[in-house]
């Protein structure tokens, strides 16, 4: 696949990009207010892996997710309006105001769910491309995770199951530098994160996660190989969050000038609007489109707010599996 995506797009995806960021941004004002409770995680920064991975997988195909979800799932197709109303507890959430910000699940576009307990996507991950393998269809699974979780023992013990059945899965791990508090060189005592697939047989490769054509040539071609079944493959990308690793996080242990250089030299929907404008390629309704994707959202938010919240008899629904011989 060339480097260079087709204008037409990297308009798509630059929309995408800033759904992503706009949602965040939205659903963190509306905390502040106290219109949502809770905590939550934002990957304000890193929205590039979720448009270059998710984005470009099929209808068919499957990801799983983490506790940082929000835009694997709106890459995915998850509908933007259905997770607001999740944040705000309401009926029309997609999980019906139960999941909340860290258990968004859609099956309907492919999207196994987002997890609270790290590293547990993994085996997640393995079994779904596991189920594709042994039906003959032609899915392949995307698993989401952080740097911090690849020291968890169901990283390895995924990984190996994974490379010993071949199975049609690609582990997209996103590297933001910290997990949780602890900055990533003080967690491992390799290079890069990619060297671990080494010890399963498993390609590895290390890329720019915040570089949006990168991330779709690599993802692409790791989907391709694994849809042919060539087996799985590790990618790490490079990235950054913005803010705390959740709500509570103050962020006593990073300086201002290393979140400087990366909101001002790396920003990843900077990046790809300087490469419309230095092809000239920046119209004037993709100048406008951050203020119209804004003004949707704030729409959208005041027409959640009225829906209905789940009643009480709702507490004891999805709990049992509903036999319905």
């Amino acid at each position: 696949m060339d480097k260079k995506i087709d204008a037409k797009n990297k308009i798509q995806y630059l929309t995408k990009m800033w759904e992503i960021r706009i949602f965040e941004e939205s659903i963190q004002q509306l905390f502040e207010a106290g219109d949502l409770y809770g905590t939550m995680h934002l990957c304000i920064g890193q929205e590039a892996t979720a448009v270059g991975g998710a984005g470009i997988l099929k209808p068919t195909d499957w990801i799983v997710s983490t506790h940082r979800n929000h835009g694997h799932c709106i890459a995915k197709g998850t509908n933007i309006r259905s997770m607001l109303a999740e944040m705000l507890g309401k009926k029309t959430g997609t999980n019906e105001g139960k999941g909340g910000s860290m258990h968004i699940a859609d099956l309907n576009v492919g999207n196994l769910g987002s997890n609270g307990i790290v590293g547990a996507g993994f085996p997640i991950a393995a079994g779904a491309a596991l189920t594709a393998q042994m039906e003959g269809t032609d899915q392949v699974v995307l698993c989401y995770a952080g740097d911090g979780a690849t020291n968890e023992g169901s990283f390895h013990e995924a990984l190996n199951l994974a490379s010993i059945w071949q199975l049609p899965v690609v582990y997209l791990i996103e590297n933001n530098q910290y997990g949780m508090s602890s900055s990533i060189d003080k967690m491992v005592n390799i290079q890069r994160l990619s060297e671990r697939g080494t010890s399963y047989g498993i390609e590895g490769v290390t890329i720019d996660g915040n570089d949006l054509d990168e991330v779709i040539m690599t993802v692409s071609q790791a989907v391709s190989k694994a849809r042919n079944g060539g087996g799985p493959t590790l990618i790490e990308a490079l990235t950054y969050r913005y803010h705390g690793h959740s709500k509570s996080d103050k962020l006593l242990y990073r300086s201002t000038d290393e979140c400087y250089y990366w909101q001002e030299h790396k920003d990843p929907i900077a990046r790809v609007e300087r490469q419309l404008i230095e092809n000239n390629l920046m119209t004037e309704e993709i100048r406008q489109l951050e203020n119209k994707i804004r003004e949707e959202m704030a729409s959208m938010i005041s027409s959640v707010k009225l829906d209905a919240e789940p009643s009480e008899k709702d507490l004891w629904t999805h709990v049992y599996v509903e036999d319905s011989l």
